[in-house]
């Protein structure tokens, strides 16, 4: 049994507890994830079990489609509500237009501080493990995209606090968490993140996932299955003999990964470019 799942994770569980989860459930220890959730957050979670555990790389680098709930006024040391309030300020005279103008001009590329409590690593140490030993750390910035955003539940008023929802198509290293922050500060106040729902990762959209509890055999995405978004090059037996022992090919490919198959449909290897040849990256032996 080897390719990917679709699991449609809850709030409270971490990522690798649907690892453990999964990987008890069918009884092997080869089961990964793509792009860790937090606790906090809900939804898409893309698991490799056996082989598939090889192609989860290839599967993390596409734009992820979230919605996000603000509240407003309110800063944490996470970032989001569950962590320890730092700041709290009044929230005047903010309006829908507001919100909206201010997503939008996220729209693009931009640098992003990562969050002090995330799994970044400054000088060979976790940036959670300077904040929870109280060190400071200059925290680094990465390179976003969004694609899209959008305000899907209007500002309200709730429990004393306001808070509004908004919808994005974010690149691979987003911080929803950061992002949120960033927006509050555009608002000229606090913002922090109070749920996360991941709707899509690439191709794979949450109607199609299934709670960690529901899977089974059936719900398998096969290994070319799941690497569609790829170029699929059908090889002879011979050059599946020369898969299979780790040798070049003489393909000129415009791609710089590819994926070799057999007659039967079989997923053999991941090629790269390599001049006017293609080397292995990944054989499934």
């Amino acid at each position: 049994m080897d390719g990917i799942f679709l699991i449609d994770k809850e709030k409270d569980y971490t990522s690798r507890d649907v690892v453990n989860i999964i990987s008890k459930k069918f009884k092997t220890k080869k089961v990964g994830h793509a792009g860790t959730l937090d606790p906090l957050a809900t939804g898409m979670l893309v698991i490799g079990i056996n082989k598939g555990t090889k192609i989860l790389e290839y599967l993390t680098n596409d734009f992820k489609e979230y919605e996000a709930e603000v509240i407003l006024g309110i800063e944490t040391d996470s970032l989001d509500i569950t962590g320890n309030i730092i700041k709290e300020n009044m929230v005047n005279n903010i309006t829908n237009e507001d919100i909206k103008k201010t997503l939008k001009s996220f729209l693009g590329k931009s640098n992003q501080e990562v969050p002090k409590y995330s799994a970044v690593k400054v000088k060979g140490k976790k940036l959670y493990e300077y904040a929870r030993n109280n060190e400071d750390v200059a925290l680094p910035s990465k390179e976003i995209e969004i694609k899209n955003i959008e305000l899907t539940k209007s500002l309200t008023k709730e429990n004393g606090y306001y808070t509004f929802s908004f919808k994005c198509l974010a690149s691979k290293g987003t911080y929803i968490r950061s992002l949120i922050r960033d927006i509050g500060l555009k608002l000229n106040t606090l913002a922090t993140m109070n749920n996360l729902r991941r709707l899509k990762q690439g191709i794979f959209k949450i109607e199609d996932s299934k709670g960690v509890n529901e899977i089974n055999v059936s719900n398998l995405i096969s290994l070319k299955d799941a690497l569609i978004n790829y170029k699929f090059i059908e090889v002879s037996n011979l050059e599946e003999i020369k898969i299979l022992n780790g040798n070049k090919l003489d393909y000129q490919i415009t791609e710089e990964i590819v994926v070799l198959i057999n007659k039967e449909d079989k997923v053999l290897a991941i090629y790269q470019k390599d001049n006017d040849k293609i080397k292995p990256v990944k054989v499934f032996t």
